[in-house]
């Protein structure tokens, strides 16, 4: 096993038991520049992460010992990296479970090499707050709102508006009536990029390349898979939101299409 040094930004780790899978994984990860660790169980998995902080954990869910949404779920509760699950099991259930316990992405077997390696720089493109910290930063409050002038959202620079709902592309806070969000990454960027559309529809499609992280240079496919990790991101938003808003759902389904955000007037 190669080891990386505690705290490497460029430091990888891959849980996984299957011997061919897991040298295929490796040598994806040393061809895009990282220090590569690798384990053969969950538990081993989780005490190497805790030992190295890595950047990005490749994380089988068939281990040997421990389930792996438990490793996902002890994984999250040391760090903030990034997590790619690999799994054989294409339900959705499986796939919702693994993004509700806090996967990055979820990728089916068999897959490209090709296709892991665009992943894996498109999510180190995404800004992260926190990463590779134990205990990630606390964000300060969000800022007040000035005044409205008008009765239809707001636009200023980087700070988008909305009835209640202010987003700040710049600081990454997004606020319900005061009241911080407590967003992921990718339902930060869904909800910035749905409110710069004041309204326009956002298909699917576009929506899966923006939690990619913009340019997604080297692959552009968007599988049915990519498209659910969608809707479970988009429904995890609502239900954040449905806690602090009191107003009307801010995001509706465009059935077939994709979402939109209404435009309300400002508080």
């Amino acid at each position: 096993m190669t080891s990386s040094a505690p705290g490497d930004r460029r430091g990888a780790v891959v849980i996984e038991d299957d011997l061919d899978i897991r040298n295929l994984v490796c040598a994806v990860l040393e061809q895009g520049g990282f220090v590569v660790s690798s384990a053969t169980t969950g538990r081993e998995g989780v005490d190497v992460i805790r030992q190295q902080h890595p950047m990005v954990v490749t994380l089988d869910i068939g281990l040997p010992d421990i389930d792996g949404y438990e490793v996902l779920r002890r994984i999250r509760n040391t760090t903030d990296c990034y997590v790619i699950v690999l799994s054989g099991h294409s339900d959705e259930m499986d796939i919702l479970t693994a993004l509700q316990a806090g996967a990055d992405d979820y990728v089916l077997k068999p897959f490209r090499p090709r296709e892991l390696r665009a992943r894996i720089d498109a999510m180190l493109r995404r800004p992260r707050i926190g990463q590779n910290a134990q205990h990630p930063p606390s964000r300060p409050a969000a800022p007040a709102a000035p005044a409205p002038t008008d009765d239809v959202p707001v636009k200023s620079a980087n700070v988008l508006r909305n009835g209640g709902i202010t987003v700040d592309g710049d600081a990454r806070i997004a606020s319900c009536a005061g009241v911080e969000l407590p967003l992921t990454k990718t339902e930060f960027n869904l909800l910035y990029e749905l409110m710069q559309g004041n309204g326009a529809v956002r298909t699917k499609e576009e929506l899966v390349r923006v939690s990619r992280g913009g340019d997604y240079r080297g692959y552009n496919f968007v599988s049915r898979t990519d498209e659910r990790a969608i809707e479970v991101h988009i429904a995890n938003l609502r239900q954040k939101l449905a806690r602090v808003d009191g107003g009307p759902e801010l995001i509706t389904t465009v059935r077939g299409v994709g979402f939109r955000v209404v435009p309300r007037a400002t508080d």
